[in-house]
């Protein structure tokens, strides 16, 4: 998120092979296949996957700034900063994910009882499409439960991660605006923390995820409260005094010695959002505003107990398709 912290995809998923029914008439997506793995155990402590050189970073420290960055070069510099990061992303934060669990948020919201995509036994049998899907956590714990999770994620470094971990759905590398599926090829989709936040027009989003959907289907996304703009990211008391306007939308922006953006995050307001709902067709059911658990002790950038006990960290939309 701000200055660095990143706060990143919550979900993760594993992969096969995409089913011609998913991909026809929307190009060719990139998909990760894992023959022989399907269903392997494994845990997040194991060594991963080692760090080619070209994904080291350049030895660099990037410019935090605030600037304009389009559709172009917010996908460009996101995938760059996920494929070199992802690495130590998993490292950090795989054992609070899990391997197959499905976390909202920082808080430590899990669907097991929010239920906000159902009840665990209507999602037998469900196709779900999983967005931003990281390690594919939430994909695990959906095909748990009985679904047909597909995850997709823009990095090819993150769904490494997945097949490291395994599974027996499928992992497809795509750009969220242009999903490689037929229309009204899911029941469900979800997103904690995917793609969204990352994105300059998220109704590009919105409207493929609807085209997607069947009839009555049901997105449920979470992302940054939008009200933690305002403030400093930084998880201590420095973290509670507002340093910037809450309408401020100019991107956060880090970018390279020439200006060229290598991580790129936007703002939305808790009303944009509601706007970028309804304008892209759907109908919104509930927002989430996850309260901090007091068994949750943990930092995550600038999520803490502390902050999170006073102003909320998280936004969990609930749409559905008319």
């Amino acid at each position: 998120m701000r200055e660095g912290a990143h706060p990143g995809r919550f979900t993760a998923h594993p992969a096969q092979e995409t089913s011609q029914e998913a991909t026809q008439g929307r190009g060719t997506p990139s998909v990760t296949h894992s023959p022989g793995r399907v269903a392997r155990k494994s845990t997040t402590r194991e060594p991963i996957i080692q760090e080619s050189e070209a994904l080291d970073p350049e030895g660099f420290e990037p410019e935090a700034t605030r600037r304009d960055a389009g559709v172009a070069e917010s996908t460009r510099a996101n995938r760059g900063w996920w494929d070199r990061n992802a690495d130590e992303y998993q490292v950090e934060h795989g054992t609070f994910l899990g391997d197959d669990r499905f976390v909202w948020g920082p808080e430590g919201l899990d669907e097991v009882e929010a239920e906000l995509l159902g009840a665990p036994e209507d999602l037998k049998g469900k196709k779900v499409l999983e967005i931003g899907a990281g390690a594919a956590q939430c994909a695990r714990w959906l095909a748990a439960q009985g679904a047909h999770p597909v995850a997709l994620d823009l990095s090819h470094r993150q769904l490494q991660h997945a097949l490291r971990i395994g599974g027996s759905f499928p992992l497809i590398c795509a750009d969220a605006g242009a999903l490689p599926f037929a229309d009204g090829s899911f029941d469900l989709a979800c997103s904690a923390y995917g793609a969204l936040p990352f994105v300059a027009d998220p109704r590009l989003v919105l409207r493929e995820v609807r085209r997607v959907l069947r009839p009555g289907g049901r997105f449920v996304f979470s992302v940054t409260h939008p009200i933690r703009w305002a403030f400093p990211d930084e998880p201590g008391p420095e973290g509670l005094s507002v340093s910037a306007s809450y309408f401020d939308r100019t991107p956060y922006v880090e970018q390279d010695e020439e200006g060229r953006a290598v991580y790129v995050e936007h703002h939305r307001t808790l009303g944009d959002r509601v706007r970028d709902i309804a304008a892209s067709g759907f109908r919104l059911v509930d927002l989430v505003e996850p309260e901090w658990p007091a068994w949750n002790t943990a930092e995550w950038g600038g999520w803490s107990p502390l902050r999170g006990n006073l102003i909320p960290g998280t936004a969990i939309f609930v749409c559905e398709r008319d």
